[in-house]
Parts: C-alpha cells; structure tokens; sequence
C-alpha cells in the first residue's frame, strides 16, 4: 500500500502526538527489535522511532530497514527519529482511518 501526500501528512499529524517506544541502539536492528516494532504496529498502527547516538545506523537506513522487515511504511524521518505506519489487517481492528485520495477514488 502506498501512502499519498495527504494521508502521509494526517499520519505525520498524528505521530506528533505520540510517544517514542522503539529504541535503536548500539547492537542495530536485531530479531527482538524487529519483534518489538512488529507487536507495536498490530496494537497501534502507528509507532516513533529513535536511533541513539551509539548506533551504526543513521535513521534513514534503520527506516527503510525496519520497515523492510515489518512490511510497514515510512512516513517520516527528521534528525534522529522516524515514523511508521502499518494499517490493519483486519478491518474491525483499524484505529486510523485514512483520508481517501479523491483522484482515485
């Protein structure tokens, strides 16, 4: 699923409000990591990310990584943090719901 502007914008809307709950550290993107961010995206859709100073990863390449593995999309990155987003699998479940592109629609 590709995000259009309007809806990467709400999203980045909503990530402003939320807290930082995935650390990158020093030992990168590991399986546990990797779990963790997976687990946070089927509670919340939503999650912020931060890579710490000790890293080897910048936060562009720990984005484009972790969203690699968790099949999530990048919203945003500024500085040391980023956002992701994943939308629900089961429509029941969904907490956000995104703007419709009016083009496709």
């Amino acid at each position: 699923m590709e995000l259009t502007s309007k809806q990467r914008a709400q999203l980045r809307g909503i990530a402003n409000s939320i807290d930082t709950i995935v650390h990158i550290g020093k030992d990168g993107i590991t399986d546990n990591l990797v779990k963790q961010a997976d687990d946070a995206l089927n509670a919340r859709e939503i999650i912020k990310c931060r890579v710490l100073e000790n890293s080897m990863y910048t936060a562009r390449e720990a984005c484009e990584e972790l969203s690699r593995l968790t099949r999530s999309e990048q919203v945003q990155v500024i500085g040391t943090k980023f956002v992701l987003y994943r939308q629900h699998y089961d429509k029941s479940k969904r907490k956000i719901e995104l703007v419709k592109d009016r083009r496709k629609g």
